[in-house]
């Protein structure tokens, strides 16, 4: 098999250790009829045990090296390769019930999650890698110094577990960091509805712009000190004090 050099620009760090490899299939537990997309299946690490299950896999993958040597190892009735930017593609082609895993590159996992918090309606559930400190920000509580945009954005869809640690060493190259299994599935009820999520985003990320400052600050062309009081908010809270739940209420509260 021929060598492929990680590319720093895909952020590619290859998983090599075949325990965790083991460990990640048991977890996603995928039975032979079940649609899966695996998104950056790089060497194939994951892709090859999928396959002695699964009757057929969709893989999106951006490098083109990789691309051809998965299409020249896998027979096109088992594997269906996307060649794509996954940030910029639309996981909605592939149907309904999809269940989404993958090795994701670091250095665009997080605007990763936000593109396919979009295709929440097509989803059944997702496993990904990621740096632990990304999963850790992604199931953090309110009040916790974790929680933060990241948090609120992706609850306010999700639930989510981080599963198991990663440690370096089971990669190549080496990261420098320690990475995490976190599983992923979207919400049957939402914990608050709202009704501009669009408008939502906008007053998450405003009172999430500068962490150190009280709501009275961050959101103060938004709300006036009667809106605190009709809210029922602390204004001299700060963002990382809030849940989803409030924040969706202060989005809808603002709505004519």
């Amino acid at each position: 098999m021929m060598r492929h050099n990680p590319r720093k620009r895909f952020g590619q760090n290859f998983l090599t250790d075949r325990r965790i490899i083991s460990n990640i299939i048991s977890e996603i537990h995928p039975n032979k009829e079940d649609k899966v997309v695996e998104i950056g299946p790089g060497l194939g690490a994951l892709t090859r045990p999928l396959l002695e299950t699964l009757d057929h896999l969709d893989v999106v993958e951006l490098d083109r090296d990789i691309v051809e040597r998965l299409g020249k190892e896998f027979p096109e009735d088992k594997l269906t390769i996307h060649t794509a930017d996954a940030l910029k593609f639309d996981f909605s082609i592939l149907g309904d019930n999809l269940r989404i895993v993958g090795n994701l590159p670091y250095n665009i996992s997080t605007p990763l999650l936000f593109h396919l918090k979009q295709f929440a309606r097509n989803i059944v559930d997702m496993h990904f890698m990621l740096q632990k400190e990304v999963v850790e920000r992604m199931v953090a509580s309110p009040s916790s110094p974790d929680y933060g945009r990241l948090s609120v954005m992706l609850q306010y869809c999700f639930g989510m577990e981080q599963v198991f640690i990663v440690p370096p060493e089971s990669f190549r190259p080496i990261p420098k960091v320690e990475s995490a299994i976190v599983h992923m599935f979207p919400l049957k009820q939402p914990i608050a509805v709202a009704e501009d999520e669009a408008f939502f985003s906008e007053i998450v990320m405003a009172a999430f712009s500068q962490r150190r400052k009280t709501l009275r600050n961050t959101l103060r062309d938004f709300l006036s000190p009667e809106d605190f009081k009709v809210l029922e908010i602390d204004s001299t809270m700060r963002a990382e004090n809030l849940s989803v739940t409030q924040f969706v209420r202060i989005a809808n509260h603002l709505i004519p």
